[in-house]
């Protein structure tokens, strides 16, 4: 950041007073500037034995499979993001959504959420951010090709929990290198 957004004069990074981290704050009129973690928000959209991914058409990973996420928009609740993007990615629509992992990512100021959640019926279709969409069951994942580590952790997790009919809420710290788990 070099101006500030309220008067437009130039910003340093500075600890305000009161603070304990560096801020961009305004020389003029001392506005102090927060820079905050986004919020990514998804689902891991179920039919049957299927879950629903989308091929990216956007940076960063275009080309690779996803499941549907993105940023959380102001005003909106976390499963009303999920399934906003759901829809926006996949054109389809997602019930019964279930809070199921949450990633810390701070080298990248994010936390990233993803649902379980049961499609209304089997109907999706590319959205403007997807290439492709389809549905797929387990042996059908393309592993190799997932856009991002947490994408493949949430799918991990779902195969396995779905083994048990037990779907426990996660919560997991990941850094710049995931380590991979094996398959199950």
């Amino acid at each position: 950041m070099n101006f500030c957004s309220h008067c437009g004069n130039p910003v340093t990074l500075s600890i305000p007073a009161g603070d304990t981290r560096p801020r961009f704050v305004c020389g003029h009129c001392h506005r102090v500037h927060y820079q905050n973690p986004k919020v990514v928000a998804g689902c891991i959209a179920v039919w049957q034995d299927q879950v629903l991914l989308c091929r990216r058409a956007i940076e960063p990973r275009s080309g690779f499979w996803t499941l549907p996420a993105g940023f959380m928009e102001n005003g909106e609740t976390l499963p009303q993001a999920a399934s906003r993007e759901t829809l926006e990615e996949a054109c389809a629509q997602v019930t019964d959504l279930h809070l199921y992992t949450v990633f810390d990512l701070p080298h990248i100021s994010q936390v990233q959420v993803f649902y379980r959640a049961e499609m209304a019926a089997p109907v999706f279709a590319v959205g403007e951010e997807s290439l492709e969409v389809g549905l797929f069951s387990q042996n059908q994942i393309p592993w190799a090709e997932l856009a991002f580590p947490t994408v493949g952790r949430t799918l991990e997790y779902f195969f396995a929990d779905r083994l048990e009919h037990r779907y426990p809420v996660r919560n997991e710290c990941v850094g710049p290198l995931l380590a991979r788990s094996p398959r199950t």
